[in-house]
């Protein structure tokens, strides 16, 4: 049935490919009152694609038998470059980041998709880096050969900003460095007389998800005049993280080293950005501790990770008394609130890395504040890695119907 639905989904890709390759996309154009850059420092050239070399490239993440559709659904030569723009930490400080942008050979004014990207372990992977493993270089590629405009930010901890700890799965850190990367490839565009209709889609995936979300909210919320915001795409990202913290604090789950040291990375970014300061000894129990305060996350936890935790911190979580964490956590929650741009939530339904729980929690609670136009899409018997290409094929589907 898997297969079936894939070929569904490409079938029906390349159809609406094929519709819009005859339409007219024309929008009004960038703003009209010039303004001195801000937030653009520099850009340069990465490298530029053909359509072909593109097929060839990203063809190679698909299944063989999807391969010849995949090169199908490319319209456009692409180029790359890499853009370093002035940012802020989570704590007011002033600093450069990078991403990269990718834009599309076309005579007609498109959208703009920002793609907050996944979890990466290594700068290589950044999007400014451009490497092959990279979202900016398979899915940042895909979509800038059908049509937009892609932005896609390092974050704080890659690229320019690489000898910064990494702001990883914090809200404020992720959706700041997203936004001011989206007002740099605005002037950046400018600057090079790139044509885009003014229209703003978000999409990302796991860590790119919740970055996504907390990004959307963010504007949204706090910059409502400043974009057009038209559609957003959100996968897989652990938006209660109050209730997946005290899930895997009390609950047995997998055992993945994998998949533990990015709970641990959580743990360890709160501990730090919130200036809590714990030692390793108050959260973990022996060796675990000792391994973190000598290694960071860069050690091997192959049991249930509620088995790790000292039962003082438990038991401190549980009654409400560890004030200063449960804070961090909850300073961290991005699915209680109501989203005014049409929102789709893709999740796995047997994903055991962010429990699927996280969209569900969000869609109900969205709904319940009166949203609307906010969709939850289930992605049945998928795990975090296998609902990817379903959430990508999805996405673009759900991006070409909007107008």
């Amino acid at each position: 049935m898997l297969i079936n639905r894939k070929a569904f989904l490409l079938s029906l890709l390349l159809s609406i490919t094929v519709l819009l390759s005859g339409c007219d996309t024309t929008g009004t154009g960038s703003d009209p009152k010039p303004e001195p850059d801000v937030y653009l420092v520099s850009s340069s050239d990465i490298n530029a694609f053909t359509k072909d070399q593109l097929g060839a490239q990203i063809a190679q993440q698909f299944p063989a038998q999807y391969q010849s559709i995949i090169k199908g659904f490319l319209r456009y030569d692409v180029k790359v470059y890499k853009l370093v723009y002035n940012t802020k930490l989570p704590d007011g400080t002033a600093t450069k980041a990078s991403g990269a942008i990718i834009v599309p050979t076309v005579t007609t004014a498109v959208p703009m998709i920002s793609q907050q990207h996944g979890t990466i372990l290594n700068d290589a992977d950044a999007p400014s880096n451009f490497g092959p493993g990279s979202d900016a270089a398979f899915g940042g590629t895909f979509f800038a050969s059908n049509g937009y405009i892609m932005v896609c930010p390092d974050y704080i901890g890659y690229g320019e900003s690489k000898a910064i700890p990494h702001t990883y799965e914090h809200r404020e850190g992720l959706a700041t460095a997203s936004l001011d990367m989206i007002r740099a490839a605005k002037e950046f565009i400018k600057q090079k007389s790139i044509k885009w209709d003014n229209r703003l889609l978000l999409t990302g995936y796991s860590e790119g998800g919740f970055a996504t979300m907390s990004l959307q909210k963010k504007i949204e919320e706090e910059f409502p005049a400043e974009f057009t915001l038209a559609a957003s795409s959100i996968g897989a990202g652990a938006y209660h993280k109050t209730a997946f913290m005290k899930y895997i604090i009390n609950q047995k789950t997998h055992g993945k080293p994998e998949y533990n040291r990015l709970y641990l990375w959580t743990m360890l970014t709160y501990n730090s950005l919130y200036k809590l300061n714990k030692p390793m000894s108050y959260y973990l129990k022996e060796p675990y501790a000792t391994q973190a305060t000598q290694n960071g996350i860069n050690i091997n936890i192959s049991v249930s990770i509620s088995d790790i935790f000292t039962d003082s911190f438990k038991k401190a979580v549980n009654d409400g008394t560890e004030t200063g964490f449960l804070n961090a956590v909850k300073d961290n929650d991005v699915y209680d609130w109501k989203p005014k741009t049409p929102t789709h939530l893709y999740h796995g339904t047997a994903d055991n890395l962010v429990f699927f729980f996280n969209t569900q929690d969000a869609y109900d609670a969205m709904r319940k504040r009166g949203a609307t136009n906010v969709e939850i899409k289930p992605l049945e018997g998928e795990d975090h890695g296998t609902a990817v290409i379903d959430y990508l094929l999805q996405t673009y589907l759900f991006f070409s119907s909007v107008q």
